[in-house]
């Protein structure tokens, strides 16, 4: 898309933006970058750490006398129009005059809650947490539009780079065979010194030579081999299919398979990876999402845990045009890697925000439950066990998620719904948690989930 006319915009709106969750991570990104974009300003700022707040806004630039703490309706409607305020309870957002309502928490009852609540009053929600949308995302796209505001997932996170990549694909008429993300580590290896590193941060180089026995992709044969030498560091990640899961919703595409390939691979591979068996590749099906380790050596570029789709490549000499130029094409000519080698978290979140404020972008009403995201146990889990969302990819100790398609699903309990419930009964390992296992049924997230079921 070109940003021209949202660059040359004279009509002195400007977004205002409040933010949930907005002192670390991804919430601190967006801050950080809210300064430089001429058409917005930072409103508010809610967390239960005011004084964080403050520090962190003082950090990034803003003045002390800029800043206002405000505990109540009145102390808002008071505050000077131009300062950022400070509040720890999230229903005092609407309060504060924002047209955007960014929200960063993870905590499926406040984001939902908070989102819903911004809606019916016409203010614009953009999305950051995942968790929430895996579950409630098909009902606030419709509250969205029952209401004349805009939902959005937000650029900056996998998400909405991949949905943009499929939608600009879609536009073209081309077909989508997989559509997917590097996960968000890399194996990177050393062909001097034989060193493998995996960049999680914790864990330490290993000599591991042989990987030059699998480096060249020969078929189905070197994906074993290097998933055999890796298998103490490849996981399935709560949050690569959580991610997926949004972008199942809202393009129709399903999941691989309900613990998705990963496969350990080079960006110049995915072209020859994700395409049917009978051309070589590892899918049984078309038309699905996925996610890949990026396997690189220490003087290549990252893939950044960015996003992907593999076309088909109906016009031949066409692609062989395109192949020249050096893009991704499988050895069999039929297929075509597109991929963003990037997210750059709230730094590219502006975009989304201006997108929806400016230009009424962003909500997704074709959205529906197409997946699930459900845990496995790992092991036997007795009666009497609370569930626990936690870590750093917001897992649940003892189970291993998997996503499945909604119409295989059946009472297969939502994952980000499990956080806090206590098992009503033993799960056998193997055993997907299921709503026999707990009761949602106290949980205002749980009816918008089923209400988007019914969609």
């Amino acid at each position: 898309m070109d940003y021209t006319n949202l660059l040359n915009d004279s009509s002195g709106k400007k977004s205002k933006v409040g933010i949930i969750g907005a002192t670390r991570g991804y919430g601190y990104t967006l801050l950080a970058q809210i300064p430089k974009v001429k058409l917005m300003d930072l409103r508010v700022i809610c967390s239960r750490h005011p004084d964080e707040c403050q520090a962190v806004l003082k950090e990034i630039g803003y003045k002390e006398n800029q800043i206002v703490y405000c505990e109540t309706k009145e102390a808002i409607h008071s505050a000077d129009e131009d300062a950022v305020l400070i509040v720890s309870d999230y229903r005092l957002l609407p309060e504060c005059g924002i047209t955007a309502l960014v929200e960063c928490t993870g905590n499926t009852t406040v984001s939902a809650d908070a989102a819903l609540t911004a809606l019916k009053r016409g203010i614009n929600v953009y999305m950051v947490s995942k968790e929430t949308d895996s579950v409630c995302g098909p009902m606030l796209n419709q509250t969205a539009a029952e209401n004349g505001a805009v939902y959005s997932l937000v650029n900056g996170d996998q998400p909405r780079n991949l949905l943009d990549i499929c939608s600009w694909a879609n536009l073209l008429g081309l077909e989508i065979i997989a559509a997917g993300k590097a996960s968000e580590y890399d194996f990177v290896w050393n062909r001097e010194t034989g060193m493998l590193t995996y960049t999680d941060g914790n864990s330490k180089p290993e000599s591991m030579p042989e990987i030059i026995d699998c480096w060249r992709y020969h078929g189905k044969e070197t994906l074993d081999a290097r998933k055999h030498l890796l298998k103490n560091y490849t996981e399935v990640i709560s949050a690569d299919l959580c991610e997926m899961n949004l972008v199942s919703n809202v393009t129709g595409l399903v999941p691989s398979s309900p613990f998705l390939n990963y496969p350990v691979a080079k960006a110049s591979e995915l072209a020859n990876i994700f395409i049917p068996e009978e051309d070589g590749g590892i899918l049984k099906k078309t038309g699905v999402v996925d996610v890949f380790y990026n396997l690189r050596e220490e003087d290549e570029a990252s893939f950044c845990g960015g996003e992907f789709i593999i076309v088909r490549c109906e016009n031949k000499k066409m692609w062989d045009i395109l192949k020249s130029k050096g893009h991704i094409i499988s050895r069999n000519d039929n297929y075509a890697c597109i991929y963003y080698p990037y997210h750059y978290m709230g730094l590219e979140t502006p975009v989304s925000i201006l997108l929806g404020d400016f230009m009424n972008i962003g909500t997704h009403t074709e959205c529906r439950q197409v997946s699930v995201l459900a845990g496995v146990a790992k092991q036997d889990i007795p009666k009497g066990t609370q569930l626990k969302v936690a870590g750093h990819h917001h897992s649940i100790d003892g189970l291993v998620p998997e996503l499945l398609e909604q119409n295989t699903a059946k009472n297969a309990a939502p994952f980000y719904l499990l956080n806090g419930a206590v098992l009503l009964k033993d799960v056998k390992k193997g055993e997907p948690v299921t709503l026999e296992h707990v009761d949602l049924s106290d949980l205002p997230t749980f009816d918008l989930y089923k209400k988007g079921t019914e969609l």
